[in-house]
């Protein structure tokens, strides 16, 4: 019996997905004004929210280098989306503060990520949509936590 898979592995066509989503929700930040971010920019606005999170904490859910959010925290501290505030709970920890124009382009980021679903729900029909996130929903719920 063959190992081989005939079919893309899932891992794969939702790496596409989240990918498609993400153009979207860029496009949709860029034509609202913020078109001083890329999409990796874009891509730490997200659900729940950035604001109070932990540089670390973000570093590791966007499974990048403490370098690298450093940097990415830098560029949208400049352009004042947030700040850094020290952490009430841990003098050593700095906390990531949401500023006005952060909260804009974070409710912007969420109209945009809807709208995505939205145009993925008219391409397979709504039930289909509504039992994607359900299974998904399950899928996550399932696995075993690191």
């Amino acid at each position: 019996m063959s190992t081989t898979l005939k079919e893309p592995y899932i891992g794969g066509l939702t790496r596409q997905v989240w990918q498609w989503v993400r153009r979207r929700i860029h496009e949709e930040v860029v034509a609202n004004g913020f078109d001083d971010l890329t999409p990796a920019h874009v891509a730490a606005f997200r659900n729940p929210t950035l604001d109070q999170l932990r540089p670390t904490d973000l570093a590791v859910e966007m499974q990048i280098t403490k370098q690298s959010v450093n940097e990415l925290v830098g560029h949208l501290e400049r352009r004042g989306y947030l700040t850094r505030e020290p952490d009430p709970r841990d003098s050593r920890s700095r906390r990531l503060c949401l500023t006005a124009r952060g909260m804009a382009l974070e409710e912007v980021v969420r109209i945009a990520a809807r709208r995505a679903e939205q145009e993925a729900a008219a391409l397979i029909g709504a039930d289909r949509m509504e039992e994607l996130r359900q299974t998904l929903q399950e899928l996550v719920r399932l696995l075993p936590r690191d």
